[in-house]
Formats: structure tokens, sequence, C-alpha cells
């Protein structure tokens, strides 16, 4: 399987004046994607927290990370930013392609927009919206169909002075 790479500029989101760009391997193995220190450093992005990752060979390490846009593609995204080390190549992670609706195309190994960026959780926010109406029109907030992770009927809310 080849490689690929793709222009990134990563902004600091509090001075969005301050990027970097960089050509990024597409790393479909990784959730996160990994960044220079200096790079990030340079655009005034710190370390917000440490997070440990599973490494190619096995390994597991700990590394600080923080949060950045990314532009792909013309495509703002945002993502989490491991901070590599001196020399390290910087690769795009999973998260930050879907979240710009971008995938790669196993075919001829090159990126490709995807026609809609996935939203799976649309359509429960739309019945919770219908069970909302119910209630601005003076009935009773109810549910009217269970949650997914909840076993049969939706139980009606109890009143403790009854």
């Amino acid at each position: 399987m080849g490689v690929t790479y793709v222009d990134v500029t990563v902004r600091n989101p509090a001075h969005r004046t301050r990027a970097w760009t960089g050509a990024f391997l597409v790393d479909t193995g990784a959730i996160d994607s990994l960044v220079p220190r200096r790079s990030l450093e340079a655009i005034g992005l710190v370390p917000t927290s440490r997070r440990r990752y599973a490494t190619a060979d096995g390994r597991e390490v700990e590394m600080d990370v923080t949060v950045g846009e990314l532009e792909i593609m013309g495509t703002l995204s945002g993502g989490v930013l491991v901070f590599g080390d001196e020399g390290v190549e910087p690769f795009l992670g999973v998260t930050a392609l879907e979240s710009a609706g971008i995938e790669v195309d196993p075919q001829n190994q090159r990126l490709k927009r995807l026609p809609a960026v996935r939203l799976r959780g649309l359509r429960r926010a739309a019945d919770m919206h219908t069970e909302y109406k119910d209630h601005e029109r003076g009935r009773p907030l109810r549910a009217t169909r269970p949650h997914p992770h909840q076993n049969g009927p939706a139980s009606p809310p109890t009143n403790a002075h009854s």
C-alpha cells in the first residue's frame, strides 16, 4: 500500500493569524494528529494535558497534547494535536480527516471529499425536538419512544408527593 501526503495548515484557535503549514503523512491507523513540538510552540500552542498512546511497535508512551484548528484541502477542522519530538514527520489522524469530510480512496491512495460529513445522531435530535414541541403546546413532556439504551417503554415521570 502506498503513502499519501497532504498540506495541512495548523492554526492557534486563540490567535488565528498564527499558523504553520506542512506536508502531513495521512495515517488512517492513528486517531490524533502529530506535529513537531517546535512548530506548535512557534504558533503559541502549549500542552494542555497528557495522553497515553500505543505506538506502531507496540510500546506505550505518554505525550503532551493540545487542541488546534486544522485546514485540510481548504476545509476547516479541529482536533487533538500531539507534540512530537524534534525531527518527527507530521501525520494526520483519522478524526481530523473525518471531521473535514475527507477520506482516503483506497484504489488510488488519494484523498477525496465525502458528499456530506457524517452526522449520525441527527435523527435522535429531531425526535427530541418533537417531544419539546409537545411540551410547548401545553402537553406534559413525555418520551414518545424509549431511548436506544433503555429496555422497554419509557416510564412516565412520578410525583413523590402523590
